[in-house]
């Protein structure tokens, strides 16, 4: 690692214009409401050209030179122990940088269209803004502590997004939905920085790396699973994977930005970043295989009966953010690939969000796919450029999906075992899911008969969202021809995660022919269902396996069942506890408790001894895991 020279020593620009561009819209007032949005645009943009230069900057060192680390501030020092604040820009940052910044401006184009008549978009511009900056926080730190700061930041933005239309009840309740499920996996992330301390007296990335030689191999497995448990939060992996199709309540472009091409990424960047620690510890390895081959296919399952047009793409981000986190937790053999197709899928699905956000601009909001059919003809940029996000989603031949899914198709199949078996079969069987059910979103949307009511009048959307549309078609149909073969995206990610080559179970060219097989299949049943049969505008019952797809398999039954009520239980009796026995109360809180006031101190000193009694239990155990692993 080098220190930072030239343009890479003005990298904290990077965080810095739109953290300012949020502070100027947040603090300015009503006479930014014109210009705040404008002002939110040009500080994303800027923070990709200095991205971009950096970038130019590191191409022209070798290949063991372009890890550069640029000192900030001496932020904790505490007795011998010192933390400073610091940047590490080398490849596979600045790969997360670009698609950070490049992705995000054009959803912060698009967004002057979308949000053009809210009265607020001054504010909504400000949070997109506090977005970028704290996802750039989160894959330029240094240490995991800072890296935990931008996972925070990152994580109130999303709640301010989310809920961005709070006035809605339903919208409010998405947002608290994905804000405490990422608590708990935030519990993961904090118990990883606590081991790491307690074990290397390090945090740093830098430090952490050189320390995880020789170091037991269960302290190196628990803090693996912590990792793992931070990343299923923000990436919407199982089990904490509810709360992502909640999430579509808000803005379409919060959709994109958010729920497609950045925060859901930043566990697949977690677990790659912590490659040291996952190769020294196969089992927390297989762990990883282990939730990203499960939700892979249960998101693919789920897809197949959503009708909502955004909770569908929901469904497919989460099966395709399986599919990077099973690259992951192959190791060396996967790690490219990985981060190859987040950045395609950075392209392609934010394309098709913002064509989601497109066909409900001109559908009146409706989301519901079982009332659109034929808008092929009325919007035809729209039914273009979605178009070439579902061909590179499926893996159609020389498509960007087509080089980056593939090749995690191939990669799974490698080793000996059940494992090959098992997760390469996962892959390349939702491979053939994946191309049914987008090809049923794509048809009940754009094809067939035309279903809409007649108060409603399908119109194309402005240049302002269908730019930005156009644009990202062209990644989606590129990008991946120009870094697959090349070998570009292997040269520029191999000096820092590793590659190695493997042996598949199944030959190149055979599982190739299989996987087209699958996907022709695919495209072929929806065809029938979906264009040759009449799509029925009320749902049909459909079979058991329907059904449950419908309610996500469960889990939000599963977590009322397992977590919400025992704690609501749980919070009721010490509220009654504290009146009867602790006050001296009569009859609880359904009897007089002395007027609303009283009632009020009464509920609140419940809820902060339960709450004090949640925090007791998750220091215990935090002790506890420490103290095994010891």
């Amino acid at each position: 690692m080098h220190d930072a020279t030239g343009v890479a020593s003005v990298g904290w620009l990077m965080i810095a214009l739109p953290l300012l561009g949020a502070a100027v819209l947040l603090l300015g007032g009503r006479k930014l409401d014109k210009a705040g949005p404008y002002l939110a645009v040009a500080c994303s943009w800027a923070a990709f050209v200095v991205g971009l230069l950096i970038i130019w900057h590191l191409h022209g060192l070798g290949a063991s030179e372009r890890s550069l680390h640029l000192h900030l501030y001496s932020w904790i020092p505490a007795g011998s122990f010192s933390l400073n604040a610091g940047l590490l820009m080398d490849p596979l940052s600045l790969t997360f940088v670009m698609l950070i910044t490049f992705v995000g401006s054009l959803i912060h184009v698009y967004s002057l269209g979308y949000m053009e008549h809210d009265a607020d978009k001054r504010r909504f511009f400000a949070y997109l803004n506090l977005f970028v900056a704290s996802m750039l926080t989160l894959v330029l730190a240094d240490s995991y502590v800072l890296l935990f700061v931008g996972w925070e930041g990152v994580g109130l933005a999303s709640y301010l997004l989310i809920g961005f239309w709070n006035w809605n009840p339903a919208y409010a309740t998405a947002a608290n939905k994905a804000f405490f499920v990422n608590r708990v996996g935030d519990m993961g992330m904090l118990l990883a920085i606590f081991l790491m301390f307690s074990t290397w007296h390090q945090t740093t990335f830098a430090g952490v790396d050189a320390s995880v030689a020789g170091t037991n191999k269960g302290t190196l497995v628990a803090i693996g699973i912590c990792l793992l448990v931070a990343a299923c939060g923000k990436s919407a992996q199982f089990p904490l994977q509810s709360w992502l199709g909640d999430a579509m309540a808000g803005p379409t472009p919060v959709s994109a930005l958010i729920h497609a091409a950045t925060m859901v990424t930043a566990g697949v960047y977690l677990i790659v970043r912590s490659h040291v620690i996952f190769n020294a510890s196969p089992d927390a390895r297989l762990a990883v295989c282990i939730v990203g081959a499960i939700t892979l296919f249960g998101g693919a399952v789920i897809g197949c009966a959503k009708d909502d047009l955004k909770k569908a793409l929901a469904a497919s981000t989460m099966s395709q953010i399986g599919y990077m986190v099973l690259a992951a937790g192959l190791g060396p053999v996967g790690y490219v690939f990985a981060i190859f197709h987040l950045l395609t899928h950075g392209f392609f699905k934010a394309g098709m969000f913002l064509g989601a956000g497109s066909v409900m601009h001109g559908m009146n909001d409706q989301v519901n796919m079982r009332r659109f059919g034929g808008l092929s003809a009325v919007m035809k940029i729209t039914w273009l450029t979605f178009g070439a996000g579902f061909l590179a989603i499926i893996g159609f031949p020389l498509f960007s999906g087509f080089w980056s899914k593939d090749k995690i198709i191939e990669a799974s199949f490698v080793g000996s075992g059940w494992k090959p078996w098992v997760f390469g079969m996962t892959a390349l069987i939702a491979a053939g899911v994946t191309a049914f059910y987008m090809s049923r979103l794509f048809f009940m949307t754009f094809h067939g008969k035309r279903r809409w009511t007649d108060d409603v009048h399908p119109h194309e959307s402005p240049l302002t969202m269908t730019i930005p549309m156009m644009i990202l078609a062209l990644g989606s149909a590129f990008l991946g021809l120009i870094l697959g073969p090349t070998n570009i995206i292997t040269d520029w990610l191999k000096p820092v995660v590793g590659k190695e080559d493997g042996h598949a179970v199944i030959g190149e060219y055979p599982l190739m022919g299989l996987t087209f097989v699958l996907m022709v299949i695919g495209i072929a049943l929806a065809w029938k269902m979906y264009i040759r049969d009449e799509v029925p505008v009320t749902p049909p019952v459909g079979s058991l396996l329907t059904q449950a797809a419908r309610r996500d398999l469960g889990q939000d039954d599963l977590n009322q069942a397992a977590f919400q009520r025992p704690g609501l239980h749980l919070t009721r009796a010490l509220v009654f506890f504290d009146n009867k026995v602790v006050d001296g109360g009569g009859n609880g809180l359904a009897a007089g408790i002395g007027g609303s006031s009283a009632r009020l101190k009464r509920m609140q000193n419940g809820f902060v001894r339960s709450y004090a009694l949640t925090m007791l239990v998750g220091v215990v155990a935090i002790l506890g895991v420490v103290w095994v692993v010891q």
